[in-house]
């Protein structure tokens, strides 16, 4: 089985590179290079290009389709063209098993040329086994653990809502968690729950790196939901409601993760500052 998933994941990597492959002959570059292909979390992949360019979203999308056709596992995913400058998202699209919840967007606008990484986050595919005896097995074992964890899950959940309300200082910045509101000079900013639950997980550890798996783990999988969107378009989003004070930011430490900074200090050496 070890064996067999490594081959999956090698031909999913060339099945990739084909697709920044194709997007750079949609566009008419027939010697730029298809820099290696980057796994950046368990289903997430970067690729990334040597040169400049600019492409049609229907390019990216034909490409995108024709290479993973044959992709057993790649029923759903989510496809970001990021800004090489400062990661903000360029472009975005969602492909489902159920056609009918496809997301595709901007077709017939030409993006300007730039330098761009096109992140792939595929849904996980949760348990594959051999036979369907283990299969069978499994389940009954994994139902035992199951029940095991829910009950002693349920009281703790249920504490947790009784806590008191959070409100951080973060600079000039007010954060109430619970009202998902952010209060600058008696102005009101509005945050949706999803942004609430991010800028909390940020808050409760300032200046520290926070992985990009435990934000992903903690804002969806814990509550049984697979992320249907892109991680940094809620970070993107993010940034620009805490643009009302130049001294706090999200900074991306690449290979890491992200960090909340909130100090006229600006820390240099591990990771790239994000202007957005």
């Amino acid at each position: 089985m070890i064996t067999n998933d490594k081959f999956n994941s090698f031909r999913r990597e060339v099945r990739l590179r084909q697709i920044g492959h194709e997007l750079l002959r949609y566009s008419s570059d027939s010697t730029s290079r298809v820099l290696p292909v980057k796994k950046i979390d368990e289903n997430e992949y970067q690729i990334s290009f040597e040169n400049p360019f600019t492409f049609q979203p229907e390019s990216l999308v034909n490409a995108t389709q024709h290479s993973l056709a044959k992709d057993p596992l790649a029923d759903d995913y989510v496809v970001s063209v990021l800004n090489c400058s400062d990661l903000s998202i360029a472009y975005g699209y969602a492909m489902s098993k159920n056609k009918k919840d496809d997301i595709i967007t901007c077709i017939g606008r030409r993006l300007p040329k730039a330098c761009y990484m096109i992140n792939i986050k595929f849904r996980p595919t949760g348990i594959i086994t051999a036979k369907n005896g283990y299969f069978l097995g499994s389940l009954t074992v994994l139902a035992f653990v199951g029940f095991i964890y829910l009950k002693s899950a349920k009281p703790r959940k249920a504490l947790s809502q009784n806590q008191p309300t959070e409100v951080f200082d973060l600079g000039s910045l007010s954060f109430d968690a619970k009202a998902s509101q952010l209060l600058i000079n008696g102005n009101t900013i509005d945050l949706t729950k999803t942004e609430t639950r991010i800028l909390r997980i940020f808050a409760l550890s300032p200046n520290e790196i926070i992985a990009r798996s435990r934000l992903q783990k903690e804002i969806w999988e814990d509550e049984g939901v697979i992320v249907g969107r892109s991680l940094d378009m809620f970070i993107s989003k993010l940034r620009k409601k805490l643009e009302s004070d130049p001294n706090i930011r999200i900074v991306v430490i690449r290979g890491k993760g992200y960090r909340l900074e909130f100090s006229a200090v600006i820390i240099t050496g591990e990771e790239e500052t994000q202007p957005d």
